[in-house]
């Protein structure tokens, strides 16, 4: 695609990208008032077009992912684009998922270019050595845990490990409050959680989530993270005032969750924001983020930079800040083994990975060898 040649000087007409918003930027408006802003679009994206696409492309968001299709929308409204246009790249990181932002040609409506993201939240995809890419461009997170049996603290620390290494604000949600007694042994449990805001609600009463509209800015992307039943769903049907997504019971005897979401979805909330719901999660291998379980563990990482030894492995060795604190009682070993366990498994993914990326190098060379075998013997025989 050849670029436009105009100078930025001689474009005084008003972008059609946000209302009040001249190309040049000079006069901005609330972007959150514009069709755009109401999907999420923010000056980081715009900062990227070109000139040219400023006056041949449209940006639009995509709302869902189905097989061979995803479902975007923009200043035109919603409609279905299909995968077999879009040009993706071997690299799952360069694939469309969930809230991306892309930019189509105006005319033909074809696909151009994928935009740069701000944040992207991916994971091994189960039972296979490759990145599953979960969501993008997220500026929050609630991590939605319920007042059972399936609470469990060290998946909520998984999440919010996942959360951080995104670059993206981490809220917990804990559901079914209305049906448990003292929500009090809950809370209790995640004192290790410092400066995490926490609200425990009933997911199916609009009085209780209402509190939940705080982190639901217009314009601002909030991702859903649970396991199956623990209330993802119903909290988007009740925020919404309508019914967005298909509920089910839990199990009784476990409290253990049905998969009723069967893909990722992003829904434009009545008072603003957007929320994405997506499938339960049990299985959320860390591909990569030592930095985000650092920030999850931030006690655990303080402690440790105050050993004696900078290579301290946290054991037996003397003077071991971390193994002090477990002794005193003022480190609960939990905790500790889980942080060691995410640690081992990004390290772990992360070999696996550059072990995938050079055996598809290898076998790319390899490719390369005989079709370059194939043309020289062509050659001679002519």
């Amino acid at each position: 695609m050849r670029l436009s040649t105009v100078s930025r000087s001689s474009i005084s007409r008003r972008s059609p990208f946000g209302r009040g918003k001249t190309v040049s930027g000079r006069t901005p408006e609330a972007h959150e008032q514009s069709p755009l802003g109401k999907l999420g679009w923010k000056p980081f994206f715009q900062q990227q077009l070109s000139l040219h696409e400023y006056e041949h492309c449209e940006p639009v968001r995509v709302m869902a992912v189905h097989r061979n299709r995803l479902e975007v929308a923009g200043e035109g409204g919603e409609k279905s684009l299909s995968l077999d246009g879009v040009n993706l790249a071997a690299a799952a990181e360069l694939r469309p998922t969930v809230a991306d932002w892309l930019l189509l040609e105006k005319e033909s409506g074809g696909f151009v270019r994928l935009l740069e993201r701000s944040s992207l939240f991916k994971r091994m995809a189960p039972g296979a050595e490759r990145v599953q890419l979960i969501a993008a461009n997220v500026d929050s997170v609630l991590i939605v845990a319920s007042c059972n049996q399936d609470f469990n603290l060290s998946r909520i620390e998984r999440y919010l490990a996942l959360t951080r290494a995104a670059g993206s604000r981490a809220y917990l949600v804990l559901t079914k409050a209305d049906l448990c007694g003292d929500t009090g042994q809950y809370l209790d449990a995640l004192h290790g959680l410092r400066d995490l805001p926490v609200l425990a609600v009933n997911a199916l009463q609009a009085d209780s989530v209402a509190s939940l509209r705080q982190w639901l800015a217009p314009g601002e992307t909030v991702a859903m993270l649970g396991s199956s039943g623990v209330g993802k769903s119903s909290l988007l049907n009740t925020l919404s005032g309508t019914e967005q997504a298909q509920t089910a019971a839990i199990r009784e005897d476990d409290s253990k969750g049905r998969h009723t979401t069967r893909q990722r979805a992003l829904y434009v909330l009545p008072g603003g924001g957007l929320l994405l719901d997506s499938p339960g999660m049990r299985e959320l291998g860390l591909a990569s983020g030592e930095e985000g379980v650092a920030a999850a563990f931030d006690d655990i990482d303080a402690l440790a930079q105050q050993c004696r030894f900078s290579d301290c492995a946290h054991g037996a060795e003397p003077g071991c800040a971390v193994q002090a604190a477990l002794e005193r009682g003022e480190l609960d070993e939990r905790r500790l083994n889980n942080w060691r366990k995410l640690l081992r498994e990004i390290a772990r993914n992360q070999r696996t990975l550059a072990e995938q990326r050079a055996d598809d190098r290898a076998l790319g060379q390899f490719y390369r060898e005989v079709q370059g075998h194939a043309r020289s013997r062509k050659q001679g025989g002519d």
